[in-house]
């Protein structure tokens, strides 16, 4: 019989300075130790809560990925029950190894144990290789996520608001070009 050497475990507190680097790219811009105090309360939220499970993965017996785990609806609006498998990821010396396979395995039996008939996950756009794991396991596109920063939306908003409407922008320039007019008016008599 084959002895696997991927092992789950529930996350423990000392756990946040390696999720701080498995989840650099996802977690909030802050510095190094503002990031593990935030996995702590989130590690300890997971701890205490039956509708959610934060599970570290090892490779025999060193820490090779994660995944965060909820209870959820499909979205604010869509309430159908949903475990939402947040972040999935493998450090990349252990990556094709089962690790990642694993950790949707404890998604799906989470699911199961709550009697979820769903599972939601999510993988950077730019993730050829994680898309095309989850597509693999069966998990089709339902969304796309798009995200900016707030004055970027607002100057882009700003800037596609008809003229009319940017601080009377267009009646700027019927007021200009009536006056361009009307110097070439008085203009043209003298040129005669």
């Amino acid at each position: 019989m084959m002895r696997t050497l991927v092992t789950l475990r529930s996350a423990a507190i000392t756990d946040a300075p390696f999720l701080a680097t498995l989840w650099a790219d996802t977690l909030r811009r802050a510095d190094r130790q503002e990031q593990i105090a935030d996995l702590e309360v989130i590690i300890k939220n997971a701890t205490q809560s039956p509708d959610e499970k934060l599970v570290v993965a090892e490779y025999d017996g060193s820490p090779a990925g994660a995944v965060y785990l909820r209870l959820t609806t499909l979205s604010a609006l869509n309430l159908e029950p949903t475990v939402q498998a947040l972040s999935p990821h493998v450090l990349p010396e252990y990556r094709r190894h089962g690790v990642g396979r694993t950790l949707m395995e404890a998604a799906v039996t989470f699911a199961e144990e709550l009697g979820i008939g769903q599972v939601a996950t999510a993988a950077a756009s730019s993730s050829r290789d994680g898309n095309r794991f989850m597509a693999r396991l069966a998990l089709g596109p339902q969304a796309v996520l798009r995200v900016a920063p707030t004055h970027a939306v607002r100057a882009r908003l700003v800037a596609q608001r008809p003229s009319l409407h940017r601080g009377g922008g267009r009646q700027l320039g019927q007021v200009l070009a009536a006056r361009r007019s009307l110097k070439r008016s008085q203009a043209a008599p003298d040129a005669g």
